[in-house]
């Protein structure tokens, strides 16, 4: 495994790290596979976890602090998010910081996700929502600003919105983030455009998630794909997006060469940028934790690849489904 530096923080973090959505907000999770699977990502040496209240309600959180707690002379960057209040997934430019993230519900939330995880301080709490504009109201200024200076988290920062990354840029700059927490994959390359070059000038780390564009980039799906009811992807994967992604996925295909696998490429074409402070691919299986963090010593991508890759740029907005 090789490690990047997390930004100001000084942290050195596996640049494969963990998204533990999949661990409790989609189908087919259990617990005693998700812990086997986690405890083998910590013997590869991947110790940056990313977790959130909403996966199960701190379900998710209780496993990695049981992670934590088995592995006590091992250093795990614990990373986890504050739920909006109004429970509302993307955040909308109408939502007001009374709607998402009042000061007295914000200390709520970092105390239940310290009680779930069973540590003294978080290593980083994001807010699982943003909009820049919430930074015209003061409370927010002075609430984000008590984080950074208090006793119970190390580090702050803020997931961004679906195919957004202008919305945070404004946050970036006003100095108050130690992270931004933002979609980048092979597809998704706006990133690149405004925001990675403002998190390097205030040395602002990047967590790039969804870098299979939510299972499009493992190359696994078909047109015909479905999940049991209830799992998230049901809502995402609605007729028009499937059809769309499968075939940019498909285009993908004729590149792979000796053995390559789609889910290392998309991961390697990610490494490749020295941007980015750490992957968080979603993980719930040991065969899943092996070859994903096998990226990792595989290192970044052939210059022509990369080149022909840089290609596929699928530059995408918002709409009804893409939470």
């Amino acid at each position: 495994m090789n490690y990047r530096r997390f930004g100001r923080t000084g942290w050195n973090v596996s640049e494969i790290g963990y998204g533990m959505w999949g661990m409790a907000g989609w189908t087919g999770s259990e617990d005693r596979q998700s812990l086997e699977s986690l405890q083998h990502a910590v013997d590869l040496g991947c110790n940056f976890f990313d977790t959130a209240w909403a996966y199960g309600d701190g379900h998710s959180e209780t496993l990695l602090g049981k992670i934590i707690r088995a592995n006590p002379m091992k250093t795990l960057y614990a990373a986890t998010k504050i739920p909006p209040k109004n429970r509302r997934w993307p955040s909308q430019r109408a939502f007001s910081v009374d709607e998402s993230y009042p000061p007295d519900y914000i200390e709520e939330y970092v105390h239940k996700s310290l009680e779930n995880i069973g540590v003294s301080k978080l290593d980083l709490i994001q807010f699982h929502t943003w909009e820049d504009h919430w930074l015209d109201d003061d409370r927010l200024l002075k609430a984000l600003e008590k984080l950074r200076t208090g006793n119970e988290v190390r580090a702050v920062g803020i997931s961004i919105n679906r195919w957004e990354p202008w919305n945070a840029i404004r946050a970036v700059k006003s100095g108050l983030l130690d992270a931004v927490q933002v979609i980048y994959n092979i597809f998704d390359q706006n990133p690149e455009d405004e925001l990675f070059p403002t998190c390097r000038e205030k040395n602002v780390a990047v967590i790039a998630r969804v870098p299979f564009d939510e299972g499009t980039l493992t190359g696994t799906l078909t047109p015909e794909s479905k999940w049991p009811k209830g799992d998230w992807r049901n809502t995402y994967f609605v007729a028009e997006n499937l059809k769309s992604s499968v075939a940019h996925a498909d285009a993908l295909k004729p590149l792979l060469r000796d053995g390559m696998t789609m889910p290392e490429m998309a991961l390697r074409f990610i490494l490749n940028n020295p941007d980015v402070s750490t992957i968080i691919p979603g993980m719930r299986k040991r065969h899943h934790v092996e070859t994903n963090l096998g990226a990792s010593t595989r290192g970044s991508l052939p210059a022509e690849l990369q080149a022909e890759l840089r290609k596929h740029r699928w530059d995408r907005t918002p709409t009804s489904w893409s939470q």
